[in-house]
């Protein structure tokens, strides 16, 4: 870290008389204007800034600036007036790209130095050091700039442990707390609920490859929440400040979706009548979510293996390709493995997709979550209607728990909606949720057997149901033999007339 530091020892010291300087701060604009002042000691140089991104992680915002000695926490402009810096090109690459940008000699006429004050003699010299906490996301940027041009890349290092200790103090200091919530929570903040196991390795799948560049391919049944995951991975991710762009494979023919993704140039194809961006463009620094890549032409997936493994598009009616900066996240429900066996999907763009796979769970395998979520989707609709909170009656709560949910948790949210809709009292009750006819709710008398009987049985005929009746299938989804599902349904009586009538 003092590899590069004149004097090593010297600068440690006052390095360390810094730290302790922040760490004594009574309040988070305190904090803040410490870490800057430091920057004149320690460097030589005549600024120092401070930015965060704020809670929305969309906006970039200058905490603190001491410019020759003359310390402030406020920005430039009146007081109260919110000032966003995410449009400044060079804190915008060293904020996204998570590295630090040093110039030693600087040109007003190259760069755009808008978020430098302005002053008769130039700036000269520029150090710009994204900052990173604990889970290695990146938080804000501490700046440093000289009237003279000097180098200071090798301060880049300490100086950068000091500005990320000083925004976790002024987190601290700004919520009135001293306890950092620990990794999988981390991701639990952005509006995932769930504690079940299966949702507790999923969420640790999600930690370990936010921060990567790695291809992420999300795997489920329909509605089990798979572009909530993509968004969660994408606003957590360095990327967050850009572009989040969905497209659904499958709801366009070939031709319509390869112009929308690729884009077109005046003249392409008759109606063309002027050029047009792509998706692949359009989500240039962000993310990009391939909706059913399971439903995407094969003559579309050969031109995207090329995107995936040349990082370069080529819009139609054009002879030149160019280079994109685009994550990108692919989702299905099809078994793709299947696919590919029948000659439907590529071998190589599947190998590719599944960099790193997460196999998203059922609801009816998230044990002790679906009461939760309902709770929580009422909560939400009521203060989206603004009404007060409704309660849940006990007869509400065993009919939601005794149906398997073939449409997951996206079918969750809409029978929860639609019961606080037709709620005119204070309490939900088993009439506002209009499940299908073969379900019915568990007797509250029933003995505990006999209660898991009755869900285990309306988990075997809705699974049957959605295998119209193919009993092998239903297994390999259940995770169970062929003979042990055959001795269930004979244990629960259940007869082909009955799963036979339900897929008709």
């Amino acid at each position: 870290m003092f590899a590069h530091v004149a004097q090593p020892l010297a600068y440690a010291e006052l390095l360390l008389q810094q730290f302790a300087c922040v760490a004594r701060a009574g309040d988070a604009a305190t904090a803040a204007s410490a870490c800057v002042r430091a920057i004149a000691p320690l460097t030589g140089c005549e600024l120092g800034q401070l930015y965060v991104l704020d809670a929305s992680h969309k906006c970039l915002e200058r905490l603190a600036e001491c410019c020759q000695g003359q310390g402030s926490a406020q920005p430039r402009q009146a007081a109260g007036v919110p000032v966003d810096y995410t449009g400044e090109q060079l804190l915008q690459f060293a904020l996204c790209q998570n590295r630090v940008v040093c110039i030693g000699d600087l040109n007003a006429g190259v760069y755009d130095l808008g978020f430098l004050p302005q002053q008769t003699q130039p700036w000269r010299s520029l150090l710009c050091i994204p900052l990173v906490n604990a889970h290695h996301a990146v938080e804000g940027l501490l700046l440093a700039a000289s009237h003279e041009a000097v180098e200071l890349q090798g301060y880049a290092p300490s100086l950068g442990a000091l500005g990320a200790f000083a925004v976790m103090q002024h987190r601290v200091l700004q919520q009135g707390v001293k306890v950092l919530l620990p990794p999988e929570r981390s991701i639990t903040s952005t509006g995932l609920v769930g504690k079940s196991a299966v949702m507790r390795r999923t969420y640790g799948l999600i930690n370990k490859v936010i921060h990567s560049p790695y291809t992420v391919l999300l795997l489920g049944e329909t509605g089990t929440g798979k572009e909530v995951i993509a968004r969660t991975i994408h606003d957590s991710s360095t990327r967050r400040s850009q572009p989040f762009v969905v497209q659904n494979c499958a709801a366009f023919p070939e031709n319509l979706l390869e112009s929308e993704l690729f884009g077109y140039r005046k003249g392409a194809f008759t109606g063309a009548d002027r050029d047009r961006v792509g998706l692949f463009d359009a989500a240039s620094g962000g993310t990009l979510l391939l909706d059913e890549i399971g439903d995407m032409p094969l003559s579309l997936q050969a031109k995207l293996l090329r995107v995936l493994q040349e990082g370069e598009i080529r819009p139609l009616g054009s002879n030149e390709s160019h280079k994109i900066d685009v994550r990108i996240i692919a989702a299905t429900h099809r078994n793709l493995t299947e696919l590919v066996s029948q000659g439907q999907f590529r071998e190589d763009l599947y190998y590719r997709l599944a960099q790193f796979p997460i196999e998203l769970p059922a609801l009816r395998e998230r044990e002790g979550d679906l009461l939760e979520l309902a709770r929580h989707f009422a909560d939400k609709a009521c203060q989206f209607l603004q009404r007060k909170p409704v309660l849940w009656s006990d007869a509400a709560l065993a009919l939601l728990a005794g149906y398997a949910f073939p449409g997951n948790v996206r079918e969750l949210k809409g029978l929860v909606e639609r019961a606080v809709l037709l709620c005119d009292g204070s309490e939900l009750q088993a009439e506002h949720f209009s499940l299908r006819r073969d379900v019915s709710p568990v007797p509250l008398h029933l003995s505990l057997r006999a209660r898991m009987e009755h869900v285990e049985r309306g988990l075997l005929l809705d699974c049957l149901r959605k295998h119209a009746g193919n009993q092998t299938r239903a297994a390999h989804e259940l995770g169970v033999a062929r003979r042990t599902l055959l001795y269930r349904l004979e244990r629960l009586n259940i007869v082909p007339d009955d799963f036979k009538a339900m897929a008709s």
